[in-house]
């Protein structure tokens, strides 16, 4: 499968310094408020990287559910793969990458646990069958096969009515705590306007990096 003609002129805008905002978290919602605007599908879609417990790379996609002067917030299972890594080696990055508008958002920090009162607060507010979903996956475990899934489901739905779904033990949220953002935006001739924010002390330092 040859791609080399495979490519995509970036030509939408640019981006310069005195249009970007001290605040990184600030900048940040600025742009997904764009990209909600702009109909972006799943805008808090974003890849979560961490390193693997082999020392590879891993990534997978997650929704972010909470961005504030704390930090980026998503919830899973931490009993699972992700969990496990994170245990090892909190550090970690998120990356957003909006296609549609030629803009990538990369945010690199340390992960912490959410409070066990966010978790549940979030928990309850998931629809039924995400709670359900939660109880009846051991979240990277090997399975025979969907069926597994699908009989724990009815288990489960007989078991726990409607409102009345406890969350897991094991389920609950992560936050990110940013120590650098880089805002990216596609340019032509592949000279992509690229703005890095460094936190030093308790101020973000802007600079311009070359694509």
């Amino acid at each position: 499968m040859d791609l080399s003609d495979f490519r995509k002129e970036y030509a939408a805008h640019g981006i310069d310094r005195h249009e970007l905002i001290d605040n990184p978290l600030l900048q940040f919602k600025a742009w997904f408020e764009q990209a909600k605007a702009a109909g972006v599908v799943e805008p808090n879609a974003m890849v979560l990287s961490t390193l693997g417990l082999e020392g590879f790379p891993s990534s997978r996609t997650v929704l972010l559910k909470a961005a504030d002067e704390r930090g980026f917030s998503f919830f899973t299972n931490y009993a699972s793969k992700k969990g496990a890594e994170i245990a090892a080696n909190p550090k970690a990055t998120l990356l957003f990458p909006w296609f549609s508008l030629e803009r990538q958002i990369h945010i690199t920090g340390s992960l912490i646990k959410t409070s066990e009162e966010e978790s549940v607060t979030y928990f309850a507010r998931r629809p039924y069958g995400s709670q359900l979903g939660a109880l009846a996956s051991d979240q990277s475990d090997i399975i025979a096969d969907r069926q597994v899934l699908e009989a724990k489901l009815v288990e489960l739905k007989a078991k726990y009515p409607e409102g009345q779904v406890p969350k897991p033990r094991h389920w609950g949220g992560y936050r990110l705590i940013p120590t650098s953002f880089e805002f990216w935006q596609g340019r032509t001739n592949r000279l992509h306007d690229r703005f890095h924010y460094t936190l030093s002390k308790d101020s973000w330092r802007i600079v311009r990096l070359s694509p």
